[in-house]
């Protein structure tokens, strides 16, 4: 931040810290200086008194009356009532954070950050974001209702990148908003839904609070293991399977090849959709990703979600869900039932992005950026952790740590937590008990100079917890 902005800060707070202390020593109503007298008191200009009185105004200490002055607001005084009663009306709860509450505080810690799953300051595309923004409120139609399922040349972009046509793209609040509809229009409460583990947190989330009974089926270095998938869809006679099948979360894995084809006759065998959770296509470290698994499927069968938060910045919440079929009139209805449409300025603003030259720029910056951190990362783990072990992520922002045996998950991410480096605990990641403890480590948020000592710090917390688990398998 510039100096002339801190100082701008400053004054701001500082005027506001003096009507904080004028508000709470006078009555309801009484008037208060006027900004003329602010300003000569305080020595600051009338920008900064005006920007002060704002935000009192909108915290409810102030009001102001144009042409009488600024006065002091009714005090809202607390209630301490008893509100037990909502214990007995509410019942046992039907949302489930499963851990994502974690993985958003985390992005928030201090220190090192090895948690966080966004881009950090350097390499998110603010600058670019902020002209495209600009741009995009000036056009004609900036506030007015959109098509209900999108902007059509946003839809057609995305379709352009996962191999589908403009009318088979519906536009949504980034994935996680796309993936609760995805659930919520498939599948009707109480039913199996299989995930290739380890999974994403979020999407446990979403079908937890929907109602609906997760199922792990494991993955290895290839992906989700087919015998093991054929296994739990003959057992379950589930009608749905989540994976990531590139970068996934939280190992960086890819389906390999030769699995694709087996993954979508055993779907098609149980009559099953696949969501394919598709974050992570603009997270490669330079090399070209293998194509969407939507490519794969001429039945219907693969219903596709991306998003262009994770490779451009949080507050983008800007995605997709690709899908053929009668099933895309089904998800339209949800996401129109859920929040009616995603805000017009916010797609003229990812259009704007992707159709510049600043898309390009930003992946290669991207892409450049994660596979340094990630190979510095890995060096440091092999020299600081030769206990632990892991693969070697394909793309993607996380590499999925597995801790000595023995070593409790939590027990580090607490102690490591302590001495200032974020990581998240395995146990989000999985579903039912579990042979080992793991770590999801990432890279999107932390500089590569800073990898090392972060990682050194985080050893120290992996010997202090060793036995913290008692040789006893953890519930995910």
């Amino acid at each position: 931040m510039k100096n002339g902005s801190s100082r701008d800060l400053g004054g701001v707070e500082k005027v506001a810290d003096e009507l904080r202390s004028l508000a709470d020593t006078r009555a309801v109503g009484a008037r208060l200086p006027s900004t003329r007298d602010l300003q000569q008191r305080l020595g600051v200009g009338p920008v900064t008194v005006q920007r002060a009185l704002a935000r009192l105004v909108t915290e409810g200490l102030l009001i102001t009356r144009p042409g009488a002055g600024t006065f002091v607001a009714a005090r809202r005084t607390a209630r301490g009532g008893d509100t037990d009663w909502q214990q007995v009306a509410l019942g046992a709860s039907p949302v489930s954070p499963s851990g994502v509450d974690v993985l958003l505080a985390s992005a928030h810690s201090t220190g090192f950050q090895l948690g966080a799953g966004y881009l950090d300051a350097t390499l998110r595309a603010d600058s670019r974001l902020a002209a495209a923004a600009g741009r995009a409120v000036r056009r004609p139609d900036a506030w007015s209702a959109p098509p209900p399922a999108g902007v059509p040349e946003l839809r057609s972009w995305f379709g352009r990148q996962i191999g589908a046509d403009p009318d088979q793209v519906l536009i949504t609040p980034a994935a996680q908003g796309a993936l609760s509809a995805a659930f919520r229009a498939l599948l009707p409460a109480g039913s199996p839904v299989l995930f290739a583990v380890p999974t994403y947190p979020g999407a446990l989330a979403v079908a937890r609070s929907a109602g609906l009974v997760p199922v792990p089926v494991p993955s290895d270095a290839d992906g989700v293991r087919p015998e093991l998938l054929e296994r739990a869809m003959a057992a379950t006679s589930a009608r749905l399977l989540f994976l990531q099948p590139t970068f996934a979360n939280p190992d960086g894995g890819v389906l390999a090849h030769a699995r694709r084809r087996e993954v979508l006759a055993i779907c098609e065998r149980a009559g099953a959709f696949i969501l394919e959770d598709d974050f992570a296509r603009w997270l490669s470290h330079g090399q070209v990703p293998p194509p969407p698994l939507w490519r794969d499927d001429d039945q219907g069968r693969v219903i596709t979600v991306c998003s262009l938060t994770k490779i451009l910045a949080p507050s983008l919440r800007i995605g997709a869900i690709v899908a053929r079929g009668p099933v895309m009139s089904r998800l339209a209805a949800m996401r129109q039932v859920d929040d009616s449409f995603v805000p017009m300025p916010l797609q003229h603003t990812a259009v704007e992005m992707v159709a510049g030259p600043g898309w390009s720029a930003q992946l290669r910056t991207v892409a450049a950026t994660l596979r340094g951190r990630m190979a510095t990362l890995a060096t440091a783990l092999a020299t600081e952790l030769p206990d632990c072990s892991f693969v070697f992520p394909h793309g993607g922002i996380s590499l999925w740590l597995r801790l000595p045996h023995g070593t409790d998950d939590l027990a580090v991410a607490t102690r490591a937590g302590r001495v200032g480096v974020a990581v998240v605990p395995g146990r989000f990641f999985v579903i039912g008990e579990q042979d080992a403890g793991y770590l999801r480590l990432c890279v999107a948020g932390v500089r590569e100079p800073d990898i090392p000592t972060a990682v050194a710090l985080l050893a120290e917390a992996v010997r202090a917890s060793a036995g913290t688990a008692a040789d006893r398998p953890f519930a995910g």
